[in-house]
């Protein structure tokens, strides 16, 4: 399809110019040179025009993405127009085949190499746009920016070189049974890391806790997270000693966020130890004022006093 789309405009090129050229002269290297320096100049000249008339229109607006948008799209468009004229000229000069073919497709892989430094300049612009706006996209965040500008970076670059192999007509299949392999390989030797990444990715995304939240782990005990990151999580315990947790431990374990909900209260069970042969009421009624006489204790639910248990030497309330 690249290849229908580009002749044609090569096509367009050449019978737009040729007319006007045979008028000069029949020298089909002469008017395939006129061509390409034609190009070059009518290609400054639209391409000047045309982003004039786009810095016009993204000047109305409040932000700044659209402006840094157009500064590096300008380049990959000036270049795409002045390798369609020279494609144009290529066709009109007496070359052999194999010869046009050679510098056609060297064309189109140059064309192909310039829109992917485009597009991987423009998913860069992208994710630290959406870094920015954290509070409305938790997934990407500015220090899980690397690990989203690498993999788009991948992904633009296997497309190009797909597209390049097309170009050239190279068989994929060997490449690609030989990446299917090289992948498994890898993915055993780097099994624990790649769980530990992925796992962050995914606490990143799913926000189960936040920096600066209380949280209870199986093994870790209560404290406070201090650092999340793709490998793993640190927590500062109550006793000042920080640790570190693989995020893959995190993944499949239940962690209860004392921090997290519609409001940041938690109820506090306190075990009270009377002597037998005390007046029950009495001791209900006693704590039950100390506990709302207390300026740290909610109004809202209000506090509540239970006889639990006979215990081995007390009475046991909470």
């Amino acid at each position: 399809t690249g290849d229908t789309l580009e002749n044609k405009l090569d096509n367009l090129v050449l019978n737009f110019f040729r007319p006007g050229i045979e008028i000069i002269t029949s020298n089909l290297w002469v008017q395939g040179f006129a061509i390409i320096l034609i190009t070059f100049s009518l290609s400054s000249i639209l391409t000047m025009l045309m982003f004039r008339l786009i810095r016009k229109v993204t000047s109305k607006t409040k932000v700044e993405l659209d402006d840094k948008i157009a500064i590096i799209l300008r380049t990959p468009v000036y270049i795409s127009l002045i390798l369609i004229g020279i494609g144009a000229g290529i066709i009109l000069m007496p070359l052999n085949m194999e010869v046009q073919s050679f510098i056609s497709k060297s064309l189109r892989t140059l064309n192909v190499l310039v829109w992917a430094v485009f597009f991987i300049r423009l998913s860069s612009l992208l994710l630290n746009r959406i870094a920015g706006l954290r509070d409305k996209y938790a997934f990407i965040q500015y220090r899980t920016l690397t690990l989203f500008d690498n993999l788009a970076k991948v992904a633009i670059f296997g497309a190009a070189t797909y597209i390049i192999f097309v170009i050239w007509n190279i068989n994929m299949t060997a490449w690609l049974a030989s990446a299917g392999i090289a992948g498994i390989a890898i993915g055993f030797a780097a099994k624990d890391t790649l769980s530990n990444l992925f796992s962050g990715v995914f606490i990143i995304a799913d926000a189960p806790y936040k920096v600066g939240d209380y949280v209870v782990l199986d093994g870790v005990g209560r404290g406070k997270v201090t650092t999340i990151g793709l490998r793993s999580t640190r927590i500062l315990t109550r006793d000042d000693i920080e640790v570190t947790v693989p995020n893959s431990i995190i993944g499949n374990s239940t962690i209860i966020n004392q921090s997290g909900g519609h409001h940041e209260k938690m109820r506090i069970r306190l075990k009270i130890g009377v002597a037998y042969g005390s007046d029950v009421d009495k001791v209900i009624e006693i704590l039950q004022k100390t506990a709302e006489a207390d300026p740290t204790v909610c109004k809202l639910p209000k506090p509540r006093v239970r006889f639990r248990v006979f215990g081995a030497s007390s009475l046991d309330f909470e």
